[in-house]
C-alpha cells in the first residue's frame, strides 16, 4: 500500500526544516501551543492535492485550516518554496541528471473561478476568466522554474522572465550554472526580437516559426513539457485555480515543482 501523498517524508522533512522562518515566542502572553510546523505541512500537502477548501480540513487528522493557510503564505514570503527547490536541483546537478543541453518552454491554461491578481479572459475558453502556468523544463520533465500570468497573457512576453527565473543551481565544482545551451519552444514564442535575445545570452533558440511545415524535431522534446503539466496538474488544487490572492496559487506551484524535484532525487536510489 502506498503511502498517502500528504504524509510529509523524512527525506523532505530534513531538506524543509532549516529552511523554515523561526516564530517569535511570546513569554508574557504565549496564547494557545501552535501546531508543529510538520502537521501544518501535512494539512497544505492534503489540499495541495485533494482541492478541499481550508475551512473543511479533517480536524480529526490534527489539521487547522487557517493556520495552514497562513503558513503557506509566510513561507511563501520568506522564500522557503525557493530556496527549497534550489537545493534539489543542486542534489540532482550533483548527481549528473541535469541536462544543460536544452530545455524546452510551454504553457498551460487553466480557468480561475474567482478571478483575482493574475487572471484574464481567456482566449481559448470563450473568454471565462483564467490564468496560465508557464514552465521552463529540461530532459525528465523536471521544472527548472515556473511561473503565473493571466490567462490572456501572450506566451512570448513570458519567454525572458522564465529564463530570469532560472535559479543558479549548484552541486558542481565551478560556478553556479543558469542558461541551458539550447532552448525549444513552439510556434507561440515565434518573434525575431525574443529570438535575438535569447541568442545575446549564449542560448540557441531552436523556435519553430509560423507557417512552416511540421519536423522541426520539437515534437521529440515538448514531451517534457507535457510530461511536467501533467505532474503539475495531477495535484488537484492546480487544474482549477480557486485562489483569488496570486501569490497564494504560485505557492503551490512552486511547492508542487518541489515534489516533482524531489521525486526524481528519489528514482536516484
Amino acid at each position: 500500500m502506498g503511502t498517502s501523498p500528504w504524509i510529509v517524508s523524512d527525506e523532505l522533512w530534513d531538506r524543509l526544516e532549516p529552511l523554515l522562518p523561526q516564530r517569535e515566542h511570546r513569554f508574557r502572553y504565549p496564547g494557545r501551543k501552535a501546531l508543529p510546523d510538520r502537521e501544518v505541512l501535512c494539512g497544505i500537502l492534503y489540499v495541495l492535492h485533494t482541492s478541499i477548501q481550508w475551512e473543511y480540513l479533517p480536524q480529526e487528522l490534527g489539521f487547522a485550516g487557517m493556520t495552514c493557510w497562513r503558513r503557506l503564505r509566510d513561507w511563501n514570503e520568506a522564500g522557503v518554496w525557493q530556496r527549497l527547490h534550489e537545493i534539489l536541483l543542486a542534489e540532482l546537478n550533483a548527481a549528473s541528471r541535469m541536462d544543460w543541453s536544452r530545455c524546452v518552454v510551454d504553457s498551460s491554461h487553466v480557468r480561475a473561478l474567482k478571478r483575482g491578481q493574475h487572471t484574464g479572459p481567456s482566449p481559448i475558453d470563450r473568454g471565462r476568466a483564467g490564468s496560465k502556468h508557464h514552465v521552463i523544463t529540461y530532459g525528465q520533465g523536471t521544472p527548472l522554474a515556473v511561473l503565473l500570468t493571466g490567462g490572456n497573457r501572450n506566451d512570448v512576453t513570458q519567454l525572458l522572465p522564465l529564463l530570469n527565473a532560472i535559479p543558479p543551481v549548484r552541486g558542481r565544482v565551478g560556478r553556479p550554472r543558469r542558461r541551458p545551451d539550447a532552448l525549444f519552444a513552439d510556434r507561440g514564442y515565434d518573434h525575431d526580437i525574443y529570438r535575438d535575445q535569447v541568442r545575446a545570452r549564449g542560448i540557441v533558440p531552436a523556435i519553430a516559426r509560423r507557417g512552416t511545415q511540421h519536423g522541426t524535431g520539437l515534437g521529440a522534446y515538448r514531451g517534457w513539457s507535457e510530461r511536467t503539466f501533467a505532474w503539475l496538474h495531477g495535484c488537484r488544487r492546480l487544474r482549477i485555480r480557486w485562489e483569488r490572492r496570486a501569490d497564494i496559487h504560485e505557492a503551490f506551484l512552486k511547492l508542487a515543482c518541489c515534489l516533482i524535484t524531489q521525486r526524481q532525487i528519489r528514482s536516484l536510489c
